[in-house]
Formats: C-alpha cells, sequence, structure tokens
C-alpha cells in the first residue's frame, strides 16, 4: 500500500509550517503492534519529513518529525508493512489529539 498518495502529499505541504491547529491528515499504524502516527504536514525542502504525533506503543506519544523510508522500510511478521487507514476521518485538530495523547499515555483516533 502507498503510504501518501498525491492528494495527500498536496494537503501534507499545504499544511507545512503550521502551529498544529489544523488537523491532521493521516493516520498510520502498525497491524501487528500499538505503533500510530498520525501525520500533518510534510517539509517541502525534503519531502521525505513528515511532522505530526507519533506514539510508539511504549506509553509516552510526542509530537515530532519522521522519516518516511524509515517507516516504509519497517517489515514486521509474515512480511506486513505500516499501512494507512484509508477509513480514518480526523474531528480534532493536532494538538487537540496531542493533547489527549499525553493524557492518556496514547493516541485516541
Amino acid at each position: 500500500m502507498q503510504l501518501i498518495t498525491q492528494e495527500i502529499r498536496k494537503k501534507l505541504l499545504a499544511n507545512h509550517g503550521d502551529d498544529g491547529s489544523t488537523q491532521p491528515v493521516l493516520k498510520l499504524f502498525c497491524p501487528w503492534g500499538a505503533a500510530t502516527w498520525l501525520i500533518s504536514e510534510m517539509d517541502p525542502a525534503d519531502e521525505n519529513y513528515l511532522y505530526g504525533l507519533c506514539d510508539l506503543g511504549m506509553g509516552s506519544p510526542e509530537v515530532g518529525s519522521v522519516y518516511l523510508p524509515e517507516l516504509e522500510g519497517i517489515e514486521g511478521p509474515l512480511n506486513l508493512k505500516i499501512e494507512r487507514d484509508r477509513y480514518w476521518s480526523p474531528d480534532k485538530t493536532l494538538n487537540e489529539y496531542a493533547d489527549e495523547a499525553v493524557d492518556a499515555g496514547r493516541i485516541i483516533p
């Protein structure tokens, strides 16, 4: 599965430099574990760098950047890969998701 489509790419680039007041554009997840990423921006200078709320499933979600080729290179059991949740739709800003995640110790999509 392609993690970043052209439509998603355009939205991520449009959000670059945002202060967290826009909604995330996509949700990525690890199908064999608890890791989840709510991505809101893409760096136009290097489109491999994404920005959003990152939760590796260890109880300490944080807002920061993630390197797209690293996510694409992760391979789990039975050759599973990181996936894009095609049915997820945001209903809060990135900052609101981050505040909830810090309180809960995990992303609550």
